[in-house]
């Protein structure tokens, strides 16, 4: 009995500290953004010892399963944060919107760049002295007026919404650097574990979140504020799933708030409300459930909006526009939907996007599970990012709170396939990552069916052998 109880935590104890052990050389040892396809075979280690601690995590017993969970999360956020970011610098544009929003200014009104913010410059955002005069490391570029800063576009305005805004403004006093908001991401990751380890249901499952190996690395050492829409998501569906519909509505709405993408939740929150229609009608208490829940999502929105409406007005848009060119959205010029544009024109390819989604949306509003809303969440949120194909992984993180609720892992190869692409870059990557993702998802839609085929097939059996085995002998 004992070895059944120590055995299995050895072993998961061994395989997490390795996977700690490789992560902190992916960060410390492993190249930096320029050298993409070394750092890739960092993270097929990192992916490999992953896998294999989850694995040994089922064979640990209950009670245990908790403080080796939030463990392991905590030691997995720590790694990030042993070297400044590595492999993204939005990091540093939230240091500056922090930055000036602590001097009473809209963070929509000027861009870094402008001469007017030009007394909230420091050499951690804006180097000085012969290094950063070069200009020449990954993350540094020049300003119009010569000027060399780790900010990325500053030649435009912020593109975060305004709930991401506020967390930048309440993180500013953790330090004027760019540890401050890593610090900020390590909470972040563990408070999304704590909170998955509250809504879900299989209390290992939470590990798929706080032992993924994108939580070091995006989450804290990228400090990508992904992560606070997550938790906000997680929540809010927790609260849906417990009829609290207009907290989680609320929830909700600052999720997307936040980061915009958590909107693919909703149809999930809203599962089930359409369930039979138009052979059934919606119920009374169901139309105020989704009503209660839409609604107060709507008014989180656009309360969030409202101060910095009043104070930059058209400004809240910000870069996002540009921003949409820029990432290959534009019809005039696609880039993104890589898997569509093998079959469709790329003028169509955007088209092709809303109609496989919206097919998905409408599937999960009328056949999705209203006790789980994360199944539905997770079927729009993976189906948007394999249609769209982004270049940016940390997008996946939603992905992976999801299936840490959910189960299905094999979305895990959405945000595998945005990391590759990331890294390494290109049409043919795109096609090829997020191919090979949606292969992996569809392989793993088909084994977990065969299962469920013979899993009810032995009920089945059973059922009968026991019905046999009651029924009355008849005498002859």
């Amino acid at each position: 009995m004992l070895t059944r109880t120590v055995l299995p935590c050895v072993l998961t104890l061994l395989a997490l500290l390795g996977l700690l052990a490789a992560l902190a050389g992916t960060l410390t040892g492993g190249p930096r953004l320029a050298h993409g396809l070394p750092l890739c075979d960092w993270y097929a280690l990192d992916t490999a010892l992953f896998a294999l601690a989850v694995l040994l995590l089922r064979r640990v017993p209950a009670r245990l399963t908790v403080p080796l969970v939030l463990a392991g999360s905590v030691a997995v956020a720590a790694v990030g944060l042993l070297t400044p970011p590595r492999t993204s610098d939005d990091a540093y544009r939230y240091v500056w919107d922090g930055r000036v929003q602590a001097a009473g200014i809209s963070p929509y009104r000027y861009s870094p760049e402008d001469p007017a913010l030009a007394r909230l410059r420091d050499p951690g955002l804006f180097p000085t002295g012969t290094a950063g005069t070069a200009c020449t490391e990954w993350d540094e570029r020049r300003t119009a007026d010569g000027a060399c800063t780790r900010i990325n576009r500053p030649a435009v305005h912020t593109i975060y919404p305004p709930v991401a805004e506020a967390w930048f403004l309440a993180v500013h006093p953790l330090g004027r650097g760019v540890r401050g908001v890593q610090a900020a991401g390590a909470l972040l990751a563990v408070a999304t574990t704590g909170a998955l380890l509250l809504v879900g249901r299989r209390r290992w499952r939470a590990a798929l979140w706080g032992w993924f190996p994108g939580i070091a690395v995006w989450s804290v050492n990228d400090a990508h504020v992904d992560t606070l829409g997550a938790l906000l998501m997680v929540a809010g569906l927790g609260c849906a799933v417990r009829r609290r519909a207009a907290v989680g509505g609320a929830l909700l709405g600052a999720a997307v708030s936040t980061k915009l993408l958590p909107a693919l939740a909703l149809p999930g929150a809203l599962s089930g409300v359409l369930a039979g229609f138009p052979r059934r009608h919606p119920s009374g208490s169901e139309l105020r459930r989704a009503a209660a829940l839409l609604g107060s999502a709507v008014a989180a929105f656009a309360l969030a909006y409202l101060p910095y409406v009043a104070l930059s007005g058209a400004g809240v848009v910000g870069y996002l526009p540009g921003y949409l060119r820029e990432e290959g959205y534009d019809q005039a010029h696609v880039e993104r939907f890589g898997l569509l544009r093998m079959v469709l024109p790329d003028r169509l390819a955007p088209w092709g996007a809303a109609l496989v989604l919206g097919a998905v949306v409408l599937r999960v509003l009328r056949g999705g599970d209203p006790d789980r809303p994360w199944g539905g969440a997770l079927l729009v949120t993976g189906t948007a990012l394999l249609v769209v194909a982004p270049s940016y992984p940390w997008y996946g993180l939603l992905v992976v709170a999801l299936v840490a609720l959910d189960g299905r892992w094999e979305w895990l190869a959405v945000p595998a396939a945005g990391q590759v692409l990331y890294l390494l870059g290109g049409d043919e990557v795109q096609q090829d990552a997020y191919g090979a993702a949606l292969g992996f998802v569809l392989a793993g839609a088909l084994v977990r069916w065969c299962f469920a085929g013979l899993a009810a097939s032995r009920r089945n059996q059973r059922d009968e052998q026991q019905e046999r085995e009651d029924r009355p002998a008849v005498l002859t």
